[in-house]
């Protein structure tokens, strides 16, 4: 299929009964999409154990409508885990550690031929720890493994129609939280709703960072008119969650 590379055909051939970590991203989204094109017998697993928002949620649960699988939910409780609140700098790792071990414990059962996820060849593993553990424990990565980076997918995705196929990246709320500040539920229900009331306004591709009280407002360079028309708004806005507020340019995919 034209929308389908021939290596990653061959790899569902070679692995016919997957689970898949679905985020609802553009990544593993598309490989929910090969799937369903390939009628793989796949089973997306999604993990909502506290990083993930409502509106990811919502997402992930209308995409797999949308591609008829019946998704495995694991509900955790990731700040019951004392490495990762430490917010220390292996934090992703031991996050990653803990998610993935929930997924593969609640599908193994089900005659899984392996764990996927959607880690495509233009992720970068020195920044990201938790890709150290895929790796440990044997998590595939088919995009990865079949050389397409995030341009390739998102011309993939757009060529398949695939509704989220110009999607902005979106990492983690605890990402927000600086290294070594232990993380609570206030500061990343706090961090959710400021960003969403923010989007509202339609500046998408932002990141609300924090430093104790201050909010730090990271937005890219092409969004400088849309911010200077509504800062009065996101003002308002931030200083509802925040003593005070800074500005920053961000870093794309971060």
């Amino acid at each position: 299929m034209e929308m389908i590379p021939d290596n990653l055909a061959e790899f569902f051939e070679n692995n016919p009964r997957p689970a898949l970590a679905f985020s609802g991203g553009v990544d593993s989204t598309y490989l929910m999409y090969v799937c369903r094109e390939l009628d793989v017998d796949m089973i997306p697993v999604f993990y909502t154990g506290g990083f993930q928002t409502v509106a990811q949620l919502v997402n992930a649960e209308n995409l797999c409508q949308r591609y008829k699988f019946t998704p495995s939910f694991v509900e955790d409780d990731i700040l019951s885990v004392p490495e990762v609140v430490a917010n220390g700098e292996d934090r992703c790792y031991q996050c990653k550690k803990r998610m993935i071990t929930a997924m593969w414990d609640q599908v193994k059962g089900f005659d899984r031929t392996c764990l996927m996820d959607g880690t495509n060849a233009s992720d970068d593993a020195s920044n990201r720890p938790g890709m150290r553990f895929l790796e440990e424990f044997g998590v595939r990565s088919p995009l990865k493994e079949c050389g397409l980076t995030k341009p390739d997918i998102r011309r993939l995705s757009k060529a398949a129609s695939i509704p989220i196929w110009d999607m902005p990246s979106d990492s983690c709320l605890a990402t927000r939280i600086p290294t070594g500040t232990p993380l609570t539920v206030d500061d990343l229900v706090r961090t959710e709703r400021a960003e969403k009331s923010v989007r509202m306004l339609g500046l998408k591709d932002i990141r609300v960072r924090t430093s104790g009280d201050m909010a730090i407002l990271e937005t890219l360079p092409s969004q400088k008119d849309l911010l200077g028309e509504n800062k009065d708004e996101i003002k308002d806005i931030l200083l509802r969650y925040y003593d005070s507020i800074t500005y920053a340019e961000r870093k794309p995919g971060l």
